[in-house]
């Protein structure tokens, strides 16, 4: 039991428990340890699911209401996975997060084949009827498999109260496309910089000069960091790191006359000072997709720190700024321009800011 725990948790291959060393290492712990084969493990791994899948479904029998976030990746293997996760407070009274499903989902994904999935999923666990809030991005197939789910007879009277239906889109995934809108203003700055770094860690010898030039100007030795550029937090880390090396990038352009990706003395000040604007972002960003905490409580203040944000930049100096705030401020109104009532409510009832309407009122 306790080796499968060990190849879950670790996520080893069931060969390990096979392998020379560790079954000396065993041996030598106990002489009276006796080898496992992958074979035994493997059925003692899955055995350890159905135990621990036994265990939350006792739990959730318990549970009256649950909130569901769910997600679509594709991992490296360019294979679709659909993530169900379940959000709840036990008896207890402490959040619970709970993987119900992770499972293949090819294409296409269409809201009829996602809510189908869903749909199974909450039977297998037996909540079709406890089902409080579904969180998920922006996509559009999403609004189709919401609805799908709303029109299930099963589902109707737990996602409808007092005629509001709880459908929450994801708030990291609207940050996200409001900055993504934001940073389509340096576009071509971004992938300048983003080539150059492809360049330099497609091969060991170009990034050995790179840190050549680094000790050199006795620069920290941080590592060049490359965004997925779908996550603009990860864009914001790459601009921000790769700005600390422009001096290097002009250097290594002098001596591999295959770099072209060095921007201009304007292009990194326009960096810089986009950095600046989306540094206030980057730390909302990372206090809003927290997960082991409810944030529902954090949201609309944040939520009006961005609104406050955007009001100052439209009036900043640079025109680029300007542009990237009113291009922020236009999604910002379409997604937020009326607050959603169901993340407010956590703010409403926090003590917190109750005291402060207190002492206003004193």
């Amino acid at each position: 039991e306790l080796a499968s725990h060990m190849v879950l948790a670790h996520e080893y291959p069931f060969a390990m428990l096979d392998h020379e060393i560790f079954n000396k290492f065993m041996k030598a712990v106990s002489p009276y340890y006796i080898k496992i084969s992958r074979q035994t493990v493997k059925k003692d791994c899955i055995s350890t699911y159905e135990l621990e899948k036994k265990k939350l479904m006792s739990l959730l029998k318990g549970v009256s209401k649950i909130s569901i976030t769910t997600d679509l990746w594709k991992s490296n293997q360019k294979i679709q996975y659909m993530v169900v996760t379940g959000h709840f407070i036990d008896f207890n009274w402490v959040l619970q997060k709970r993987v119900l499903n992770f499972c293949n989902v090819p294409p296409p994904h269409t809201g009829v084949i996602i809510a189908d999935a869903l749909n199974k999923c909450f039977n297998e666990w037996g909540i079709e009827n406890k089902i409080y809030s579904i969180t998920v991005d922006n996509a559009s197939y999403n609004d189709v498999c919401v609805r799908r789910l709303k029109d299930d007879f099963l589902l109707r009277k737990q996602l409808n109260v007092g005629g509001k239906y709880f459908h929450v889109r994801c708030c990291a995934h609207i940050l996200n496309l409001l900055v993504q809108d934001g940073l389509s203003q340096i576009g071509e700055v971004i992938d300048t910089v983003r080539e150059g770094i492809k360049y330099l860690n497609y091969s060991e010898s170009r990034l050995i000069e790179f840190s050549k030039i680094k000790k050199q100007l006795h620069l920290s030795l941080r590592k060049l960091i490359l965004d997925c550029p779908t996550r603009w937090n990860g864009t914001y880390l790459m601009l921000a790191s790769s700005v600390k090396f422009k001096d290097v990038f002009w250097r290594y352009a002098d001596i591999d006359l295959g770099f072209h990706y060095v921007p201009s003395e304007y292009d990194w000040m326009r960096v810089e000072e986009v950095c600046q604007f989306l540094g206030i972002f980057h730390e909302i960003t990372n206090m809003i997709s927290g997960s082991e905490y409810p944030t529902a409580n954090i949201f609309l203040p944040e939520l009006y720190r961005i609104k406050e944000l955007l009001n100052e930049k439209s009036v900043n100096p640079s025109s680029h700024i300007r542009a990237m705030a009113a291009s922020m401020a236009s999604k910002f109104h379409k997604y937020w321009g009326e607050s959603n009532i169901l993340l407010s409510l956590g703010a409403i009832l926090d003590p917190r800011y109750k005291m402060v309407l207190i002492d206003y009122a004193f």
